[in-house]
């Protein structure tokens, strides 16, 4: 046992070398073959074993820096704003759809049908803005041609405008296909346009890094009043923009709609009898109350229950300090009031003393006057 002992201490300090590192040398003093048990450990406690190395103890490793452009929001959009969320915001009883995790400007998680995993979402978002700034100029035409266009350009005994379901007379029929046509030929030229090369594309570029390269779709490079930038040049300032841009087209589109099924079923213009196009009372005093209400209070689904009324905790401060107001006006009344009816008190006391000083002399005269015609009626007699 002793001898398997020794072989296999020998055996171990020779191998020692195994255990550098690469690009390491060692040393390793070599016993004799004879040599007991005893005698090894020591060899090893004496430091007869030697352990050496040629690493650099000063070697540095370089770590690459993280873009911070990749992490700001106002450098880039960042991707998956509703990642957290299991279910749909806008369809809260559906579950999100894969691809829309809330990158993009209006992406509420709406896809009931799960369109935006069979098709390119890319080309549907194009076609959204499309019919989105479409319907923002029909649902402000519309009326407008209604109440202020000529009679032979409408349709019908009751001046509707022409349209699909309406239907058209000839020269309304030459005009809208021309204005359609014109619309076509835009859409044919522009449909494969390149825009990264442009003033604005190519800050969409750079804001759409972090989520694919194709920029934003509906990008025309047209802004010749430099509203884009209204809410700061910034990638979520754009953003913010777009945001606003689709809300209000999807509205809109809702909208025509609307138009059109309204006068299909009834065959009179949307303007006829309609609070939002002739001046009224009604419609002010709606918006007053829709702001009032908005000012202290706000509609939440949660859940559990839908539209439900909250008040937000800035319409608590706001009614508090309302309160405080009223309460401080009210004190400040009560004080000018006790002060008005101190001075009011006065001023009767002193119309009072003057009414009977004037009528004592008014008696006075009167009785004096009396006595003086008296005398004169018994003089004459």
């Amino acid at each position: 046992m002793k001898t398997t002992s020794t072989i296999l201490t020998v055996l171990l300090a020779q191998s020692a070398s195994a255990f550098t590192s690469v690009g390491s040398s060692a040393k390793v003093t070599s016993l004799p073959a004879a040599t007991s048990t005893a005698d090894v450990t020591k060899s090893l406690n004496e430091e007869s074993f030697k352990y050496e190395t040629t690493v650099n103890s000063e070697q540095k490793f370089k770590v690459k820096a993280v873009d911070e452009a990749v992490l700001d929001p106002k450098k880039r959009v960042q991707v998956g704003r509703y990642n957290d969320r299991e279910m749909s915001v806008s369809v809260p009883f559906l579950k999100r759809p894969t691809n829309l995790d809330g990158t993009h400007a209006g992406d509420v998680g709406f896809d009931p049908l799960g369109l935006s995993e069979k098709l390119d979402l890319y080309t549907m978002m194009e076609a959204e803005t499309r019919h989105a700034r479409l319907a923002m100029l029909a649902v402000v035409g519309w009326p407008l041609a209604e109440l202020f266009g000529p009679n032979f350009m409408l349709h019908g005994p009751n001046h509707i405008s022409p349209s699909v379901l309406n239907g058209f007379d000839p020269l309304s029929f030459i005009t809208v296909a021309a204005i359609f046509g014109g619309f076509g030929y835009f859409e044919y030229k522009t449909s494969l346009r390149r825009v990264d090369d442009k003033r604005i594309g190519m800050k969409h570029k750079e804001d759409m890094a972090n989520v694919w390269k194709y920029g934003v779709p509906g990008d025309y490079n047209f802004d010749p009043l430099n509203l884009y930038s209204m809410f700061g040049d910034t990638a979520d300032g754009r953003k913010a923009m777009r945001e606003l841009e689709i809300g209000h087209g999807r509205w809109a589109m809702v909208g025509i709609t609307a138009f059109a099924a309204w006068e299909a079923l009834t065959g009179h213009a949307i303007v006829e009898n309609n609070m939002f196009f002739h001046p009224n009372a009604l419609l002010p005093a709606l918006a007053a109350a829709y702001t009032a209400f908005g000012f202290f209070y706000e509609v939440k689904n949660t859940d559990q229950y839908l539209l439900q009324v909250e008040k937000t905790s800035e319409g608590a401060v706001r009614m508090e300090s309302i309160q405080k107001e009223l309460d401080a006006a009210s004190e400040e009344a009560a004080e000018i009031s006790k002060e008005a009816l101190k001075y009011l008190s006065i001023a009767a006391d002193v119309t009072a003393d003057t009414a009977k000083d004037l009528k004592e002399k008014y008696d006075t005269v009167t009785e004096d006057y009396t006595k003086s015609v008296m005398s004169q009626n018994y003089e004459t007699k």
